[in-house]
């Protein structure tokens, strides 16, 4: 090998913060036998594996139709990475002038880049240009570095040329074709004699591949149009800068909202309240997710926001069908409104692939259609394809590439095809994507740090442990589960505590995927990527590989497992007397479902001792709870719904409120006790890098309507702290109702703020505190399995005990910030896209199927009331005509024919799914009662229902056969009767 040293070295001259000078030298090396990777090169000493270009490759442009390499600008790849992904073209060099340039735009195409590079069927070969002693370029005396990268990259060409032409090249040497949208790029390629070529020219003369050309980036300057401009100029980046500076504009991230188009928000700082942006000029054509520059109202011109739900129609998009003053509306309830204003620049667009529909032009022969995105925060999309007959059945991935101003809508380009609309696999697909979820198979990189499947726990490692084998350990779990993360223990102690009170040992014991998950590995860094295990109906992402989360980690009954444990002494008052930490070896005695251990502990006859574990649990897990509401924890509710899957063909056969026992609050006690112990101990232990979880007060602010509705039902509610908070919540009770106190419960759980990870060392010890839970310092330990925020406190805790080594990533306080915020961000996106989830299976449930059922009002909107049923959990809007509701703002109430809705009325409703909008089926909600002329769902004791629906679906005429239904109406008629007596 022959290195020679750069001819020149740069020297730097560099003033420390004591006024030292330090002088920097920095020499950069040049190889001569850095290899080209085309297999019609023998000058080059190559090894057999170490060709990754065709000796012929074959052309499939009609523009250059002999063999040829292609060779890529740095745009081409910012803009165009799409068309690379396509398995189209091949053959094609990517230099290290363009890889730095990509990494230090954008580091997610830069990964996309890498991954192609990493495929060998693609034939991308990564050209090291700035180490070549022929292809390195100097960059000239005030010359920018955008322009001498040009110039690397078309010297590389020119060497690549010259270098395949010369004699002693195995047959007709390909050529070199340089794409880029750069004219001064391909003035200079034509100069050096360099074949060049515009991304747009090149992929449109390509052959064989149809689709290949709607992958074609549009990017439109979208502040060049000034003549039919929809949209005011965005500011320029000097003009967002001085003004943010000056204090005149502030930046913030847009949040569209979900309910009105027309609508959002950013949030700045200095402002408690969010900013609210309204109308197509208030947003100005910002996109959920965006950094934006906002230009803030005078006092004067602040308005509340909208109460107005927008119906989503088959057709119609609700921005081009709406009124804007409709939405813009002044109130004089001052608790109401917000700080007002405008987008006035992008600083910085937050823009993915987004999943959803194509709208075909009614035109024959267009080109140019419309995409609905799946995701109601986005807006449509103009995007050209060839291909509408065959994708408009199709669940199809776009890309946003730029929104002019006199565009209605942003400019967009196909991606590729999911799947036919309504397809399960294709669904989860729009669900995992839509919510940013990686679902990648685990490559091989990963699978290659894993145990084999035939692993059993060495004898070496029992000996370094607890051994804890015969101890009576059992686990209790959701039903299905095969991801078990818990155990627990409890055993009598012989001696007494000094106040004379029976002790116990009781032992949480946690699955130690750490010892199979070492830190900087590649598992390791899919792991923290991932963060989290996403749960869908039927279907899961693992953080880990199955045979970890399902086997080797899993705490299966009867199997012998590496643990984590949390031991403690407690009095049988659930005194907490002393608490160690030792990792150990168990053998699971039974995994039990909630109900099987709630029947364990019921059944008087059962003296085993899994029963009499479990009885200590329970009983010691009654008491540790009430000393949480003692203390002012907060006990919350959510519609929590289950469905039943068909094993086979993982369709929903039915949907229930989830059940909770005893059992449940038993399992939950112990897991929240180990956690609390934990962050104790790692916060002590590492006080500037520790793990932690804080759930922050909510604002006052956010009860506003919340404490409306209640006063209306005749409570006070105190919100000054959690534990009056928590008092209240327990005298609002309804003895005739008794749903209403769990509905109060669900409402007050939408008034908090989400649970956030945080680094010990970024915040103030005050600010630890877990609202929720009320107690100071809280972390999550008990499944790490399915939470990688678990694996790092496993690290802590085993570091500080001297079970592990410390790591250097767990001391980085920078590593744990941008940490945090990946779990949270994963966490949050996890939960949404469950929800999700649950909302389709909904969906293909109630196909075909017409259900009555109670219901509650959950929030009185201008024209619509939101509305639960609780027997399954789910909710909805019914929309009600303005012609003939009345709209109390004030109070927040509908009027009718002197009917009065308002949040927490009871009501009847019919429900259907509607499937007119292939993008998003929806459930519709009819009132049957209270009886409503002219709106209300009506029996004729006929069989024939008239079926009064609002907008979308006026005078629309059913009959309805099933006698159950109509039995079910006269049932509810006569409840309802009885109970008002």
């Amino acid at each position: 090998m022959n290195v020679i040293k750069m001819w020149t070295t740069k020297t730097f001259l560099t003033k420390t913060k004591r006024g030292n000078i330090l002088k920097i030298v920095r020499e950069h090396y040049l190889r001569d036998d850095l290899l080209c990777g085309s297999e019609a090169c023998d000058i080059c000493p190559h090894k057999d594996d170490e060709y990754v270009l065709d000796a012929k490759p074959e052309s499939i442009c009609a523009l250059f139709d002999f063999n040829h390499y292609i060779v890529l600008d740095s745009n081409v790849v910012l803009h165009q990475i799409d068309v690379l992904e396509d398995d189209a073209l091949k053959n094609v060099i990517v230099l290290q002038t363009v890889l730095e340039e990509v990494k230090h735009q954008n580091t997610s195409i830069y990964q996309r880049l890498l991954e192609i590079i990493g495929d060998k069927k693609r034939k991308f070969f990564s050209f090291v240009n700035e180490h070549h002693k022929e292809t390195y370029v100097e960059r000239n005396p005030g010359e920018k570095p955008n322009d001498r990268n040009d110039r690397a990259i078309c010297t590389a060409a020119s060497w690549y040329d010259k270098h395949l032409s010369v004699i002693g090249a195995a047959g007709q040497c390909p050529q070199i074709v340089l794409l880029t949208d750069d004219e001064n790029n391909r003035k200079r390629a034509q100069e050096q004699g360099i074949l060049s070529c515009s991304v747009k020219d090149y992929i449109e003369n390509v052959n064989g591949f149809p689709g290949l050309v709607d992958k074609l980036s549009k990017n439109v300057m979208p502040e060049s149009c000034t003549r039919d401009a929809l949209y005011p100029a965005h500011l320029t980046p000097s003009q967002i800068h001085g003004g943010i500076r000056s204090g005149i504009l502030h930046q913030g991230t847009f949040h569209a909202s979900r309910d009105n188009v027309l609508e959002g928000s950013a949030t700045v700082s200095g402002y408690e309240k969010s900013i609210l942006l309204q109308g197509h000029i208030g947003i100005n054509r910002a996109i959920d997710g965006d950094v934006v520059a906002v230009e803030i109202f005078p006092e004067d011109q602040w308005r509340k926001p909208s109460d107005i739900v927008l119906e989503d129609k088959a057709t119609d998009d609700p921005g081009d069908v709406l009124d804007e003053e409709s939405i813009l509306v002044n109130t004089n309830a001052d608790d109401e409104i917000q700080p007002t204003g405008r987008v006035v620049g992008i600083i910085k667009r937050k823009w993915r692939q987004y999943c959803g529909i194509l709208l075909a032009s009614k035109f024959p022969g267009a080109t140019r259609h419309l995409f609905t995105p799946a995701e109601k925060r986005i807006p449509r999309v103009r995007i050209e394809t060839r291909q509408s007959e065959l994708l408009a059945a199709q669940r199809i991935l776009v890309a946003l590439d730029s929104w002019p101003r006199n565009s209605r809508y942003p400019l967009g380009h196909f991606v590729r095809a999911l799947g036919p609309i309504g397809d399960k696999d294709a669904e989860n697909e729009v669900i995992l994507l839509e919510h940013d979820v990686p679902h990648a198979r685990f490559s091989e990189a990963v699978l290659s740090c894993l145990p084999p499947d035939d692993w059993t726990i060495p004898e070496e490692e029992i000996k370094k442990r607890v051994d804890l084998r015969g101890v009576c350990v059992c686990s209790v779990d959701p039903p299905g589960c095969t991801d078990i993360d818990d155990a627990l223990h409890a055993r009598p102690l012989a001696d007494k505590s000094s106040e004379g009170l029976n002790k116990y040992e009781v032992g949480v014991h946690i699955a130690d995927v750490t010892h199979f998950v070492r830190p900087n590995t590649a598992l390791d860094q899919e792991a923290a990527s991932r963060s989290t295990t996403v749960y869908l109906v039927g279907k899961r992402i693992d953080m880990v590989p199955d045979l970890l989360s399902s086997n080797l980690c899993s705490l299966r009954g009867g199997e012998e497992r590496l643990a984590f444990s949390s031991v403690w002494e407690i009095d049988e008052n659930a005194n907490v007397l002393s608490t160690k930490f030792h990792k150990s070896v168990i053998k699971s005695r039974a995994a039990m479902t909630y109900e099987q251990a709630q029947i364990a502990i019921d059944d008087a006859s059962r003296r085993d001792e899994v029963a009499s574990s479990l009885r200590i649990l329970n009983t010691l897990a009654k008491k540790l709870k009430q000393k949480r509401m003692d203390n002012g924890a907060l006990v919350l509710a959510s519609p929590e719904i289950r469905f039943e899957v068909d094993s086979e063909t993982h369709e929903p056969l039915e949907v229930q409120a989830k059940r909770m026992l005893e059992t449940n609050s038993m399992v939950e006690e112990f897991m929240l006790l180990a956690n609390v112990s934990v962050a104790k101990h790692v916060a002590a232990e590492f006080p500037q890098c520790a793990m932690l979880r804080r759930h922050p007060a909510p604002h006052p602010d956010n009860f506003v309507a919340f404490l409306k509705a209640a006063k209306q039902q005749g409570f006070e509610i105190d919100i000054t702290t959690n534990k009056s908070f928590a008092k209240s919540l327990d005298e609002a009770v309804i003895p005739s109702r008794p749903f209403f106190n769990t509905l109060l419960r669900i409402m007050a759980t939408r008034c908090m703020q989400q649970a956030v990870y945080f680094s010990s060392g970024t915040i103030a010890h005050e600010l630890y505190y877990h609202y929720g839970l009320a107690c100071p310092i809280y972390t999550h330990f008990t499944s790490p399995i399915r939470r990688y925020a678990d694996v790092v406190v496993h690290r802590l805790l085993a570091a500080s005990i001297g079970a592990d080594q410390t790591h250097a990533s767990i001391l980085d306080t920078k590593y744990a910030v941008s940490l945090c915020d990946n779990l949270n961000y994963r966490h949050r996106q996890a939960q949404y896209a469950g929800r999700a989830s649950v909302a389709m299976n909904t969906h293909i449930l109630f196909k075909n199927r017409v259900e009555i059922e109670n219901a509650v009002v959950l929030a009185v909107k201008r024209n619509a009331l939101q509305v639960l049923i609780p027997k399954y959990g789910l909710e909805g809007p019914l929309f009600l005509p303005s012609d003939m509701f009345t709209y109390n703002d004030e109070e927040h109430m509908q009027i009718c024919q002197g009917v009065t809705l308002k949040t927490f009325d009871e009501i009847t409703v019919r429900l259907t799914l509607d499937s007119t909008n292939l993008q998003h089926r929806k459930l519709v909600f009819q009132l049957v009662e209270p009886f409503i002329a002219g709106f209300s769902y009506v029996d004729d004791k006929k069989g024939d229902t008239d079926i009064q629906m609002t907008e979308s679906n006026v005078n629309v005429n059913e009959t309805v056969t099933d006698n159950k239904q109509k039995r079910k109406v006269d049932e509810m008629k006569t409840k309802k009767k009885k109970s008002k007596k």
